[in-house]
């Protein structure tokens, strides 16, 4: 495939630095041909199956419809004149066919009956591609889970110390969250992956009768899912996959949070991966900053702007857009590549998690050791009732703060004062590791909650392994007739006219 996607993008920091590759790729102007070519050839073998094409006809369509019949300059060139690139696209692979076949690609198909399935085909790979990354994440989120689950850490509410928990209980929340992202996903994968053609009106008129045996067939060689119901302006799917990578990105936004909280210089109880000047500053030799947390709190902020869109997307009315199909255009890639972004960055914090128990646990002495106030309440509300047993320690934690003193010195003091049986009183001493409730068998339920979970999909085919057998089952060779190369050879505009010709000599000879 000749370059010409000539439009240079402004250049997002983020993704430069951060950007998940696979995301990127599966956005790419070249796949995003290539699904286009894909869904053309899978038209003509679907079509030729019910006998509205010729064998030979659909096995030369295939053959025609590949990238290196395509001069995307010429593509985008007159996709900006049309409003959109099919008309293009069909023109230049019916250009590479000899008469006949030539007049039978996109047969009773409409301009986005061909770009919804290739979105289609992209969003599989897209979200198979984000599935694999949050198998990862899960996994090394479940080892940490296991490996902290008795990592004694203070439990955190309005950014105060509350009572004790542990780094694992904290971390198994996170990990059934994931889990329950999986799910959604597998049951997103058949509503977002489906094939469309239905024509121009969603009719599918020109197909004919056997218009659902054809979208079907198109479907089954897509490895799409089939479509009984025009789509073309209920577009309900594609905002469901925008919300998943929305939604998942949060989740590893709430991680991010707390690693950022938990390596202040103050709490310091969990850190990024570190190696040399990871996380540097140009004038302060100390710094050690959260640049992966960072990314991803970036890449959140950025969803939630990019998810408001999702429902001006489903405005379009009557059976074709007016303007909402082009604000999918903008928003569903980047929705994808800051999913990815995000995952990518949790899986790194999570490989390279350090975290420091001692300093977790000598965490919990500050404040007075007021971390234990619940535990105290609770021990006293069986004698006292829980209302009496809740303002006595509220007093005694109130002199602990004036005083400077422990909770576990001036709760005996408020007791004597209020006549309470010096006995009761001494008998409420406790320390965090027998206040840990459940924390223990939350960690362990959420590591199985995750294995429980299966992956969402298997990973589909690359695109231009698609729809090219033809009707024997045999791989049809893609080919390009003389006019295609000479005028792919002439728009290379950049070359002499004598390197471009001893070029495509050269290609002829070796063929």
């Amino acid at each position: 495939m000749t370059r010409g996607h000539t439009n240079t993008a402004p250049l997002s920091l983020l993704l430069e630095l951060a950007g998940d590759e696979d995301q990127l790729a599966v956005f790419s102007a070249a796949q995003v041909v290539e699904s286009w070519l894909a869904a053309e050839r899978a038209l003509a073998l679907a079509q030729a199956e019910q006998g509205i094409l010729t064998r030979g006809d659909a096995e030369a369509i295939v053959g025609a419809a590949r990238a290196e019949s395509i001069d995307t300059a010429s593509l985008w060139q007159t996709a900006r004149v049309v409003g959109y690139p099919v008309l293009g696209l069909v023109r230049q692979v019916a250009a590479a066919l000899p008469a006949g076949p030539e007049g039978r690609i996109h047969y009773g198909a409409t301009t986005q009956d061909i770009m919804d399935t290739g979105l289609a085909l992209q969003l599989n790979r897209s979200l198979a591609g984000l599935d694999r990354l949050l198998g990862a994440v899960g996994d090394t989120l479940a080892d940490r889970v296991t490996e902290y689950a008795d990592a004694i850490m203070a439990a955190r509410t309005h950014a105060q110390q509350a009572v004790p928990t542990t780094f694992g209980a904290t971390l198994g929340t996170l990990l059934a969250q994931f889990a329950r992202h999986r799910q959604r996903l597998a049951e997103a994968l058949p509503r977002v992956a489906r094939v469309s053609l239905f024509g121009a009106g969603g009719t599918s008129a020109a197909l004919g009768p056997k218009a659902g045996a054809i979208r079907a067939g198109m479907a089954r060689i897509l490895e799409l899912h089939d479509s009984p119901v025009p789509w073309h302006v209920d577009r309900d799917t594609i905002a469901e996959y925008g919300w998943w990578c929305a939604t998942v990105t949060g989740a590893c936004a709430k991680f991010a949070r707390n690693i950022i909280d938990l390596s202040r210089t103050e709490i310091a109880e969990a850190f990024e991966p570190f190696e040399s000047h990871r996380g540097a500053s140009s004038t302060m030799p100390q710094k050690v900053n959260p640049i992966s947390s960072e990314i991803i709190v970036g890449a959140a902020a950025t969803t939630s702007a990019l998810t408001s869109a999702l429902l001006r997307m489903q405005e379009a009315g009557h059976e074709r857009a007016a303007g909402e199909w082009q604000l999918e255009w903008q928003i569903v890639p980047q929705l994808g590549v800051l999913a990815g972004t995000a995952l990518r960055a949790t899986l790194t914090v999570l490989t390279g998690l350090r975290v420091d128990r001692d300093r977790m646990r000598a965490n919990l002495a500050q404040d007075s050791g007021l971390v234990m106030a619940e535990a105290h309440m609770i021990a006293l509300a069986s004698s006292l009732g829980r209302e009496r047993a809740h303002d006595l320690v509220y007093e005694a934690a109130a002199k602990a703060r004036t005083s400077g003193r422990t909770l576990a010195e001036t709760l005996p003091e408020i007791g004597a004062a209020q006549s309470l049986d010096p006995a009761l009183s001494g008998a409420v001493a406790r320390t965090p590791q027998n206040y840990l409730g459940r924390a223990r068998a939350i960690a362990e339920a959420s590591v199985r909650l995750w294995h429980d979970t299966p992956a969402a999909t298997a990973d589909p085919k690359p695109l231009h392994e698609l729809a090219v057998r033809g009707m024997s089952g045999r791989r049809v060779k893609g080919h390009t007739d003389f006019r295609t190369v000479l005028r792919r050879i002439l728009h290379r505009a950049r070359e002499p006219a004598e390197e471009r010709i001893v070029r495509w000599l050269s290609c002829r000879v070796r063929r």
